[in-house]
This record gives C-alpha cells, sequence and structure tokens, in this order.
C-alpha cells in the first residue's frame, strides 16, 4: 500500500504574486491624497485570500495594481518570478491576459448573449479558437460550476447569483494563475453569496488558481484562508482561518 502524500501546507506553497512598500497617491501636490502608503502583500498558488478594508482605504487601487492596469508611485510587484514593472508594456499586457481572471461586483455580462456565448466570445475573439473548441470548454466550465442547464439563457433570464456565477465562469474560461474578485459577493444575498464563496473555494483547491478578494463583507472572512486588513494605506494585520 502506497504512503498517503500530505497536501503542502499554506506555508509551503509556491508564491504566486508578491507585493512590496506598495505606494500610491491621487491628485497634485498640495492636494495629493496617499492611498496607499507601503502595503506588502504575497499570494500563494491554490490559496483564498480576502482584503478588508473601509471604502476609500485603496482596495480596488491595490487591486489595480497588483494586475498591472495601474503604475504605483513606489514599491515592486512579483508575478510568477517576474517584476511586473520591469516589463513592457506588450509583455505585460500578454501576461495579463494569459494568467489573470477578473471578477467585478457589476458582472458586466452582455445583456444579448447566452451564458455559453459570453464565454465562446472570449474564447474565440480573445484566444482565436475555433467555434466547436470554444464550445466545448465553455460546456466544461458552466458545468463544473453548475449551470449546465443554464447555459442557453440570458442574463436578464438569471438570478443574481447565477450571472455572478457567469461571470465567474468567464473568468476562469482561460484557466488562469490568478483571479482577482472585486466585491463579488456584496450585491448577493446570503444564500447566493456562500455558493460564490463556495465556488471560489472550490477553484482554488481543485485548479491551484489563486484567488485575491477586495471586501468589506464580513461575512467572506469565514470563508477565506486568510484575511488581511489594509488600513492607513498599508496591511496593518492578517487573519489566518
Amino acid at each position: 500500500m502506497l504512503p498517503m502524500i500530505a497536501e503542502p501546507s499554506a506555508d509551503e506553497k509556491p508564491v504566486i504574486l508578491s507585493a512590496s512598500q506598495i505606494a500610491h497617491g491621487f491628485g497634485k501636490q498640495g492636494l495629493r491624497t496617499e492611498v496607499l502608503r507601503g502595503a506588502t502583500l504575497e499570494l500563494r498558488r491554490g490559496e483564498v485570500v480576502a482584503l478588508f478594508g473601509v471604502s476609500g482605504s485603496g482596495k480596488s487601487t491595490m487591486l489595480a495594481i497588483l494586475s498591472g492596469l495601474m503604475m504605483p508611485d513606489r514599491g515592486t510587484v512579483q508575478v510568477l518570478g517576474q517584476d511586473l514593472f520591469s516589463l513592457s508594456n506588450r509583455h505585460r499586457d500578454d501576461l495579463r491576459r494569459k494568467e489573470y481572471g477578473f471578477v467585478f461586483q457589476a458582472n458586466n455580462l452582455i445583456s444579448w448573449l447566452s451564458a455559453r456565448q459570453q464565454l465562446e466570445m472570449l474564447l474565440q475573439w480573445g484566444i482565436g479558437f475555433r467555434l466547436r473548441r470554444a464550445t466545448m470548454i465553455s460546456n466544461e466550465i458552466l458545468g463544473k460550476l453548475g449551470l449546465a442547464d443554464r447555459a442557453n439563457l440570458l442574463p436578464s433570464q438569471l438570478s443574481g447569483g447565477e450571472q455572478q456565477r457567469v461571470a465567474i465562469a468567464r473568468a476562469l474560461v482561460k484557466r488562469p494563475s490568478l483571479l482577482f474578485a472585486d466585491e463579488p459577493t456584496s450585491s448577493l444575498d446570503w444564500h447566493n453569496g456562500q455558493k460564490v464563496m463556495d465556488l471560489l473555494r472550490q477553484i482554488a483547491r481543485e485548479d491551484g488558481t489563486s484567488v485575491l478578494l477586495s471586501t468589506h463583507d464580513q461575512r467572506v472572512r469565514e470563508m477565506s484562508d486568510r484575511c488581511l486588513y489594509l488600513n492607513g494605506g498599508v496591511v496593518q494585520s492578517e487573519e489566518r482561518r
């Protein structure tokens, strides 16, 4: 009988993303507001991390910087061993397109496309897959997220929770290493918020996707591997679940 191999502890899993001493502000000198003042964090493979903070604390700014959409005033970001802001714009865009998935509070689904077509369009036009392959992958992802019987429905025919799951499916269709979710549960009731979090944990556990959530929804605390608290422009504390 072969011995059982224990799953690596959180600290043994490889670091996928690390940010050090991130600082960023808005406005002109004299009227400048410093939002981030040296924020530092890391994200390991296959973990779900929640970034908490009140409105205006810099959560969304931090996600924009970590994804390379915004340049920090100071600090460094390493993604999969690469210095994000040492890359050319083209290589940074390529990295983001291949390795990142995004889910937002507003799901931004296209109103005239079915759930399946939302994914097919991304695979065809964003990656270049033929329709047959795009349909196969879309059906696989929708089935995994419990949406197989909703694949032909328009967004207006789906519940709020189902719409958010379609948005997650769209983010996962490229099989990204990193999934960033900005307030993914705040507009959902308890039941649908729980289903979305269960889904994100399943994705992290089964696919090794690293999930970072920006949130002020306290329900998320019990369903995350780690909770980080952003206050005064820095990550002030960490709580392991």
